[in-house]
């Protein structure tokens, strides 16, 4: 059997110190280089005195549409970017969550950003110290995050008031230690493989009281751990029991332990399933016989009624899926309906080009071609200034229904 390279490490030297270092050097090694798709920015942060370099990913389509989008925050941000960026649009794409905007916090002093408290601590049976003299420094993070980090990003973006924290180790420590220091600042919080050891379990302490405290949390908490045997685990379960003994009202939560995955391995699999666990409800219900959707129009734009009340944002039906009902209405000929779902498509989503060409396909089947061929019009003039990968079909179904009215006219002259 293979064995983990750090696995004699993580199984016998079982002191806070060394496991604890030992992560550290995992997390500050990933590369730092920006992936494609991802912009850099920088923001002079008066709160730590320092230029902190930030990731953004913004979903497809961002530049061409005007709609507004939740954010995850991440800390580590160059490390996982890249893979939580792709999971999203995965997600999104499959209709099990909504596309978000992805803000990755890149490091400068890891250890003194993500630790809550100060701490200098002894190797047990040895003689030297591994310090951390640079510890403690959450709180002024936090106020980084709270009070210039997110007002720049919703002045630069366009976004709604959902936000995810996630952060992966130390990241993990900063997340737990944000959701019970500054409760309303995030609605969501993701925390791989929390360093709960740190200083003693001063954050699980401290989450006991706040959860004591608490009667209503409106929050969603997804935690995980790899195969992590030693204080990381003890802090993941003593926290999990904290959890267990104290049911908030309002609050989701979840543990789980991915016995196959490691320290480092651990963070993809965890967002992936974290991002299930904070949008569950999310996808549309399916016939389990055909697969289509399940219900009328009607039942879709409820279920997404009932979604913008979880959310509290307001969120429309997609384009994709209007659409899908729409056609849905016309291959069973029920055209009335099907202009009237294609209609309001293009109320809500005006700067689609797909969107006219629907509508106009829908008038076309009707016999109304001199509906169609201004909307078939509209569609390639919107598909040219998006570069809409679909633009010679636009094209194509324009030049045919012209081609149409052209004969049709003649014939009438002729007659």
């Amino acid at each position: 059997m293979i064995r983990h390279p750090f696995a004699h490490i993580f199984t016998s030297w079982k002191t806070f110190a060394g496991v604890f270092a030992l992560l550290v050097l995992i997390s500050a090694s990933a590369s730092a280089q920006v992936p494609p798709g991802v912009t850099s920015l920088k923001i002079n942060s008066a709160v730590l005195g320092e230029e902190r370099t930030i990731l953004v990913r913004v979903p497809p389509g961002y530049d061409t549409n005007k709609q507004r989008y939740s954010v995850l925050y991440m800390t580590d941000g160059n490390a996982h970017i890249g893979h939580t960026s792709s999971t999203v649009e995965f997600l999104a794409r499959n209709g099990r969550m909504s596309e978000m905007i992805v803000v990755g916090i890149t490091n400068t002093d890891r250890t003194r950003d993500l630790s809550p408290t100060r701490v200098t601590t002894t190797v047990a049976g040895g003689d030297s110290a591994l310090q951390f003299p640079t510890s403690g420094g959450a709180d002024k993070f936090l106020k980084f995050i709270e009070t210039e980090l997110i007002p720049d990003i919703e002045k630069r973006y366009r976004t709604n008031p959902y936000r995810i924290l996630a952060g992966h180790s130390l990241g993990g420590l900063f997340t737990i230690h944000t959701m019970i220091s500054r409760p309303e600042l995030f609605q969501s919080y993701v925390a791989v493989s929390p360093a709960l050891q740190w200083d003693n379990q001063v954050a699980v302490k401290r989450a006991e009281d706040f959860f004591k405290a608490r009667k209503e949390f409106d929050a969603t908490l997804f935690m995980s751990l790899g195969h992590e045997p030693g204080p990381i685990e003890d802090g993941f379960y003593q926290l999990k029991q904290v959890l267990e003994k104290n049911q908030t009202k309002g609050f989701e939560w979840k543990a789980q332990v991915l016995e196959e995955e490691d320290h480092g391995s651990v963070v993809m699999p965890s967002h992936y399933l974290a991002l299930r666990k904070v949008f569950d409800g999310w996808q549309i219900p399916r016939d389990p016989n055909s697969g289509g959707v399940a219900g009328d129009f009607k039942s879709v734009e409820e279920h997404y009624q009932k979604l913008s009340k979880k959310f509290k944002y307001d969120i429309p039906v997609p384009e994709n899926l209007t659409n899908q009902m729409g056609y849905q209405s016309l291959f069973a000929e029920r055209f009335d309906e099907a202009i009237a779902i294609f209609k309001t498509n293009v109320e809500r989503y005006p700067e689609s080009a797909n969107v006219y060409d629907s509508l106009a396909e829908a008038y076309e089947k009707t016999g109304k071609l001199e509906l169609a061929a201004p909307l078939y019009e509209k569609a390639q003039t919107l598909g040219q200034q998006n570069q809409d990968p679909n633009l010679q079909i636009y094209k194509t179904n324009f030049e045919r229904v012209s081609e149409k009215l052209k004969q049709s006219g003649a014939a009438k002259k002729n007659q």
